[in-house]
């Protein structure tokens, strides 16, 4: 009997960014997806705002594909034949809306082009602003253990898997580990600390659950510790909050990324006099007047979809969730 495999949390920049898969040998073997940060997927568990849904098949043999924004980049879901139920849940669901998905990694390479990485759900539920916090933080905990594996074995020339087992890596880490520096080379793992930090930035539960600081994302490996079952405490900054006149007191050219996303934002409530999303071409206008040009809202927009805070309706409209 062939045993189920674990459902990794992982966040979608992780597993997006992935360009390596393992084809099982054997009409029934698993197949996995090899992550920059060592984690051997076949399955994959997901939380976020589903912010769009298409029917790409037909009414008779429907293929849905969405898209779900975890806050560090979109996963993109394919529900088909294979998972009726998906489909079901898929076509009742209304956008946008909180979802759990637990699926199978797929993948896809183009003749002679780049390897694409997909989820065929097969559970999806709708869920909470809480479940989602608090997926966050433990994908986080997650994802900084393999960051910390991951740096560990870059100390090693060209660890091999038996190299990284007598290091004190499980059979599984080892070897994806192993694999994925092979692979990728030196990763950048400071990337992945910073988008944690990000990704934490966005947790809106502050009940019952706490969170590694911005100097542990970037602290040495030996440097601190995390057990399974507890998180780092925070330390939580406070700094007083800006008056309306303090903000608009700011010129447009001083105002940092944050700033200009939420001007942004208060420009898509402002012209959505309709309810039904703002025109693109009137949100250019009125950012213009803000010396935010075409390029920049771009750049501003597509970070907005990824941490799940806009969403297009229909094209040529962003809305607010």
């Amino acid at each position: 009997m062939i045993s189920r495999e674990v459902a990794w949390r992982m966040f979608a920049s992780e597993y997006n960014a992935s360009t390596l898969d393992i084809k099982g040998d054997g009409e029934r073997a698993p197949s996995y997806v090899i992550t920059p940060l060592g984690a051997k997927v076949n399955r994959i568990m997901v939380v976020g705002v589903l912010t769009d849904k298409q029917n790409v098949g037909t009414d008779v043999e429907p293929m849905w594909r969405a898209l779900l924004s975890d806050g560090t980049d979109r996963f993109y879901v394919y529900a088909g034949k294979f998972s009726p139920e998906a489909v079901q849940i898929l076509s009742n669901l209304q956008t946008p809306c909180i979802v759990a998905i637990i699926g199978k990694c797929r993948t896809y390479t183009p003749q002679g082009g780049n390897m694409y990485v997909s989820i065929r759900p097969e559970q999806i539920v709708e869920t909470t602003p809480e479940i989602r916090d608090y997926w966050i933080v433990e994908t986080a905990k997650s994802t900084l253990k393999r960051i910390e594996l991951t740096e560990e074995a870059l100390e090693i020339d060209s660890p091999t898997k038996d190299d990284l087992r007598i290091h004190g890596f499980t059979p599984n880490m080892a070897d994806g580990v192993s694999q994925a520096i092979s692979h990728y080379g030196k990763i950048d793992t400071n990337r992945y600390r910073g988008m944690l930090l990000e990704v934490l930035g966005q947790v809106t539960s502050d009940e019952g659950i706490s969170m590694p600081t911005g100097d542990q994302m970037f602290s040495s490996p030996e440097e601190f510790d995390i057990d399974e079952d507890e998180l780092i405490p925070a330390e939580e900054e406070i700094v007083p909050p800006q008056s309306k006149e303090e903000e608009q007191q700011i010129p447009p050219a001083q105002l940092d990324d944050d700033q200009k996303e939420e001007l942004i934002l208060k420009l898509i409530d402002s012209l959505d006099t309709t309810k039904k999303g703002a025109q693109l071409t009137e949100l250019a206008r009125e950012a213009a007047k803000s010396n935010i040009g075409e390029s920049e809202l771009e750049e501003i927009t597509t970070s907005l979809l990824d941490k799940g805070l806009v969403y297009e309706p229909t094209i040529g409209k962003m809305k607010r969730i």
